[in-house]
C-alpha cells in the first residue's frame, strides 16, 4: 500500500512521516493553510532519503511554472489539483520525473482518466482539503488499471474500511493526522501508516514474478 502524507510544512514532520514508514511526501504551493514556499520545500528535500516520492501540490498554476518549481526544488511528482486540461497534464508530464492527477469525487472528467498522461490518479472530497469523507463508491468511475490513490478525511480509525471498499493502490492523508493545519501529530501518523499497512491484502503468490514495485517507475 502506497502511503502520502500530504500537507507537510517543516522540515521535522517530514522526516517523522518518513521514520514512521511513508512512501510520499507531499508540499502545497496552492492557495492553502498549509501553502509553503518553494524555497523551503528545496532546502527539506535535500535532507530526505532518495527512495521517498516527493510532490509538490499545484492547482491552476501555468504548466511553465510548475516545470520551474519542479526542477528548482527537486520534487519528483508533481500533483495537479485544478482545472488542467489533459493537454496541459500531458505537457508537464514530459517536462517532470512524474504526475498525479486528482480530481474531485464528483467531476465527470474521472471516467477519461487516461487522457490526462498522470502515473496516478488522487481522489479527493469535493471540497479539496476539507478533510471530509465522500461517497467512496464515486471512486468507481476511474477506468481500470490506473493506479488510484484515495484521498479525503481519512485517518486511522477509517482508513481500513476505505480501502476494503475501494481497494486504492494507495492512500493520501493531511487532516487525519495533524494536530492543527499544517503540524503533524506523531501519534496519528503511526496510527495511520500502520493501519493502513494493515489493510493491504496479502500479496499473491501463485505466481514466480517478483512483487510489483512503485519505485521501479516513479
Amino acid at each position: 500500500m502506497f502511503v502520502k502524507i500530504c500537507g507537510t510544512t517543516s522540515e521535522e514532520d517530514a522526516l517523522l512521516a518518513v521514520a514512521l514508514g511513508a512512501d510520499a511526501v507531499g508540499f502545497i504551493f496552492a492557495p492553502s493553510r498549509r501553502q509553503i514556499a518553494p524555497g523551503v520545500v528545496g532546502d527539506i528535500v535535500k535532507r530526505l532519503p532518495p527512495e521517498v516520492l516527493t510532490v509538490g501540490v499545484f492547482r491552476d498554476e501555468a504548466p511553465s511554472r510548475v516545470v520551474d518549481i519542479m526542477a528548482a526544488t527537486g520534487l519528483r511528482s508533481a500533483q495537479l489539483n485544478g482545472h488542467e486540461s489533459p493537454e496541459e497534464c500531458r505537457w508537464i508530464r514530459e517536462r517532470v520525473r512524474s504526475t498525479i492527477r486528482a480530481f474531485p469525487a464528483t467531476d465527470r472528467a474521472i471516467p477519461q482518466a487516461r487522457d490526462y498522461g498522470a502515473d496516478a490518479v488522487l481522489i479527493d472530497s469535493p471540497s479539496f482539503g476539507s478533510g471530509q469523507v465522500f461517497d467512496w463508491r464515486l471512486a468507481d468511475g476511474v477506468p481500470d488499471g490506473v493506479r488510484l490513490i484515495l484521498a479525503g478525511g481519512l485517518n486511522a480509525e477509517n482508513v481500513g474500511e476505505a480501502v476494503a471498499a475501494v481497494h486504492p493502490w494507495g492512500v493520501d492523508v493531511a487532516t487525519g493526522v495533524e494536530s492543527s493545519p499544517g503540524k503533524k501529530d506523531p501519534r496519528k501518523l503511526r496510527e495511520f501508516i500502520a493501519a493502513a499497512r494493515a489493510a493491504e491484502p496479502a500479496p499473491y503468490e501463485g505466481g514466480a514474478d517478483a512483487p510489483y514495485d512503485w519505485m521501479d517507475e516513479w
